[in-house]
């Protein structure tokens, strides 16, 4: 804990409506940023429960814990909302900006959009994620986040889990993360949901990984994710940006 009683700030928050959205959607962005010594949080909105293979909420919990473990994720918290009945509304967005509130994050990765044929969960995971990242820097609101201080977030990214190359609504601009070597950790991460990825669903996993490769051939390299970002993408360090050395920083 710091001195204030709140715990150690971390740098990137990443929010997935259940267990394994987000090593599905970022992942290998994940493991590289905490490969290079980021501190990196996971929240999941929900349990993921019921589905039907998994035993329950704890054997969900455990495949969660150690994928959070293999990823070098430090901190994962689930905020107990129910799956399947996940909706947009007040209680949502103000439990996510306490989260926000208490560790501080420089970058929130949420979900870019809704998955036709799947999870209206994750549709709403959106509205709520942009929702919270407004909350946790209104000021004269205390009753309402516990005294817990105000908090800005700097950059808030989305990512993407439908295979193979997102479309971008107007407005978006895309960014490619450069994942290479740590595309094996991604999957292994998502290898970790048994109970969602049995072998009968093992294609699952080379769809990962030529979604990968073909979003590192696109962009220049061995294997990539992509975020999306509702600002036009600025550096000022062009050189560094189209060449960056090993292990560098973003």
């Amino acid at each position: 804990m710091t001195v204030d009683g709140l715990p150690q700030q971390l740098d990137v928050i990443a929010v997935g409506a259940h267990p394994d959205d987000v090593e599905i959607g970022c992942g290998g962005t994940l493991a590289k940023l905490s490969a290079q010594g980021f501190r990196v949080g996971i929240v999941d909105l929900t349990d993921g429960e019921p589905t039907p293979l998994s035993s329950g909420p704890q054997q969900r919990l455990a495949e969660a814990t150690a994928a959070a473990h293999s990823l070098g994720v430090v901190c994962r918290e689930q905020l107990g909302f129910s799956n399947r009945r996940l909706f947009d509304c007040f209680e949502v967005r103000v439990a996510l900006a306490k989260v926000f509130r208490r560790y501080r994050p420089r970058l929130v990765l949420g979900m870019a959009d809704k998955t036709p044929l799947a999870s209206p969960d994750h549709a709403a995971t959106v509205a709520i994620t942009e929702a919270a990242v407004f909350y946790s820097r209104l000021t004269k609101w205390d009753d309402t986040f516990d005294g817990l201080p105000v908090h800005t977030v700097p950059a808030l990214l989305s990512y993407f889990l439908v295979p193979g190359l997102p479309s971008v609504s107007p407005g978006q601009w895309l960014l490619g993360v450069d994942i290479s070597g740590h595309l094996d950790q991604k999957v292994a991460a998502i290898a970790c949901y048994r109970s969602q990825f049995p072998p009968e669903k093992e294609h699952v996993f080379a769809r990962v990984r030529s979604t990968a490769e073909v979003v590192g051939a696109m962009s220049g390299c061995a294997a990539g994710e992509v975020l999306a970002s509702t600002r036009l993408p600025c550096t000022g360090n062009l050189m560094q940006m189209l060449f960056p050395t090993p292990n560098s920083t973003p």
